[in-house]
């Protein structure tokens, strides 16, 4: 098929590079515009971007999809079908009308459950069993068009937003191209609207960790913001990102350190943290991190 791709984060790298190894086409991709990034602020290409220059393919990056200019050089392709994964610009109907089979979104969720911005942080955060991928018709609302294909995964109980992210990654890479490769016998189905959640765009202000609340959420909370934003705390005055934890026995008031390998007292059962970075430092796993910021039983952060 002649594909119009858009997609942005690492996250569409993946599916990018499954689409050109299935021999698909890819009539051009499109990405967000390349932002200051490092010690000296110059502007960093995506990584799609990035990689679709390495593919030889044409690249386009506009603010905006709202304008004549653009609209036309989208529909000048006559691409037999959009594919769009973490783009980060609303589609408008021009835009979704354009390809001859219109546009495919790959969201990680099982929708209609954490539709939105930020759906393997959330999925994490609310400690659900499950998640998943849906190759779903996309239409003028927020992730609310007729699923064709999903596929649902376990979260692990000591997982990571990054290592959900890299194996969600691989399965919407192959659901896709499953999805384009059986496109004609895949029914739609419109989703229901039961059980519907809106995973809201991480907020920096939300993840400062509270100890007084159950070991349970504060582990959640922890995996799910890792790595970015990253949970934290303060210690001796000092922000420390919080990176990897695991639920552990122990009690004690909320935020007191239990033992020499950094198992914390929440409000109700306790966390060991296993991966902490302090500010301007890299992350390290707890051991390392002790040789350099010790931290005794008894005390409080």
């Amino acid at each position: 098929m002649r594909i119009l791709f858009m997609g942005t984060p690492d996250f569409s790298v993946s599916v990018l590079n499954a689409l050109v190894e299935a021999g698909h086409e890819i009539a051009a991709v499109f990405c967000q515009p390349p932002r200051p990034a490092g010690r000296g602020k110059k502007d960093r290409p995506t990584p799609v971007h990035a990689r679709a220059l390495e593919l030889g393919l044409a690249v386009h990056h506009p603010k905006s999809l709202r304008n004549d200019e653009v609209q036309q050089t989208i529909a000048d392709l006559k691409a037999d079908i959009g594919v769009v994964v973490a783009y980060g610009l609303i589609l408008p109907q021009a835009v979704l009308d354009a390809p001859k089979l219109g546009c495919l979104n790959i969201h990680a969720s099982l929708l209609p459950r954490w539709r939105g911005a930020a759906p393997i942080h959330r999925a994490i955060m609310a400690g659900d069993a499950e998640t998943g991928v849906c190759i779903m018709q996309m239409d003028a609302g927020l992730d609310t068009g007729p699923v064709l294909l999903r596929r649902a995964i376990p979260i692990e109980t000591e997982e990571t937003t990054l290592q959900l992210h890299n194996r969600l990654a691989v399965l919407g890479a192959s659901a896709i191209v499953e999805a384009l490769a059986t496109l004609p016998q895949l029914t739609p189905q419109p989703q229901t609207d039961e059980g519907v959640t809106y995973a809201e765009k991480i907020d920096k202000a939300e993840s400062r960790v509270d100890f007084s609340v159950s070991a349970a959420e504060v582990d959640r909370k922890i995996r799910g913001l890792s790595p970015f934003p990253g949970a934290w705390t303060d210690i001796d005055g000092q922000r420390v990102k919080l990176l990897a934890s695991r639920l552990a026995e122990g009690t004690g008031a909320p935020g007191e350190i239990l033992d020499d390998v950094i198992t914390v007292a929440c409000g109700e059962g306790a966390v060991q943290l296993l991966r902490l970075q302090r500010a301007g430092k890299g992350a390290q796993d707890a051991d390392i991190f002790l040789r350099g910021f010790p931290l005794v039983k008894g005390q409080h952060i």
